[in-house]
């Protein structure tokens, strides 16, 4: 429920059981019912303006009214029916019940919007400090970032279906990057496993495809042991995603610190990649290499280089198989049989697809 729709209810609930007209203004919006606020809209501006002389109750056109703050831009103007004290104490009673709900709704709203300049590295560690202490969020509590991204619409947003899957705001927060991106910094115990941070994504991600109906990846940052560390865990996820994209097409969820030889290649200077595969492929180019052959060699590391299993899951012959893996070191020189040459031709294989997926670097 909007924090609008939690307002109007209380108001309507009040209105009911004192018998009378009252409501409230915010961001120059009336909210009562609709009576009220025919009457109250003629007079709007004349009651902005003498919200914001003082914080006292005023009357305007038969109505009481009280900015607590004196500042009717950043918060509510409480207003019954009447100038005498019953209007008057039915106003304060308003604003008792409802300032407390704003002050609940104003400190979620910032404690987010603080967590997201964290993530975003976008504050000073002396600022950090002070206002995870006045915010009272845990400075040194173990947090993990996952990074969701949606690639299709859905009249769920997936930070509504987070809010549900993880609805303790002391501990944990859900975030709002753009309309496909969302955060969710999970609070971890002390002693949470490799294991336990997987299922958590796995939980999302089955929630989100059964109850949104939407297509998810999720890129998942290294142990943040403090605030401080939070920007490089949201870094680190930002990068998993990408490395994703580029060497596991197939996989939904990518943990950047399972990413291995993949994050090496990634973050290599694309020049320097190039001059890698000149220096292996000295015969002949790995695109000489047709698409059956491509398939075999993926077969035969999936099986650690064992001819045997290889051309039993491939249903060729063996010699077929050895046929094929003469034809690879022909044209390039590696014979995978051998480990040292597997690795190789391994690598020079992931960079090459680092390549094709024109990464701008330098």
């Amino acid at each position: 429920m909007t924090k609008k729709k939690i307002i109007d209810d209380i108001v309507s609930k009040f209105c009911n059981t004192l018998n009378t007209s009252m409501g409230v203004i915010e961001d120059n919006v009336i909210i009562a019912d609709k009576p009220t606020v025919t009457n109250i809209k003629d007079s709007l501006d004349e009651v902005i303006s003498c919200a914001s002389l003082n914080d006292n109750p005023f009357t305007v056109n038969g109505f009481t009214f009280l900015c607590p703050s004196g500042r009717p831009n950043n918060d509510l103007i409480y207003f019954a029916k009447g100038d005498d004290d019953d209007a008057l104490k039915n106003v304060k009673l308003l604003n008792i019940s409802l300032g407390s709900l704003k002050v609940l709704h104003d400190e979620k709203y910032d404690r987010n919007n603080f967590m997201k300049n964290v993530i975003l590295d976008n504050i000073l560690m002396g600022d950090l400090i002070t206002k995870a202490k006045e915010f009272h969020i845990v400075f040194d509590a173990p947090r993990i970032v996952y990074l969701i991204k949606c690639n299709n619409a859905s009249d769920y947003p997936a930070s509504d279906i987070l809010l549900n899957l993880y609805p303790n705001k002391n501990h944990d927060f859900v975030i709002n990057i753009d309309s496909t991106s969302t955060v969710l910094i999970k609070e971890l115990s002390s002693n949470a496993s490799h294991s336990e941070i997987n299922e958590t994504a796995q939980t999302i991600l089955s929630t989100l495809n059964s109850e949104a109906l939407v297509h998810a990846v999720i890129g998942i940052g290294t142990l943040a042991d403090n605030l401080n560390l939070l920007a490089k865990s949201y870094k680190d996820a930002c990068v998993a995603l990408e490395v994703g994209k580029v060497f596991d097409i197939d996989k939904d969820i990518v943990n950047y610190d399972n990413l291995g030889v993949a994050r090496l290649v990634y973050h290599l200077p694309t020049t320097l990649c190039e001059m890698f595969l000149n220096e292996v492929f000295k015969k002949q180019s790995i695109d000489a290499l047709d698409q059956e052959t491509i398939y075999t060699i993926q077969k035969f590391f999936e099986n650690n280089l064992n001819v045997s299993e290889t051309s039993r899951q491939l249903y060729v012959h063996r010699n077929t198989l050895v046929y094929r893996l003469d034809k690879v070191q022909k044209i390039t020189g590696l014979d995978l049989r051998i480990f040292e040459h597997a690795v190789i031709f391994k690598v020079a294989m992931m960079v090459k697809k680092y390549l094709v997926s024109n990464p701008i670097k330098l």
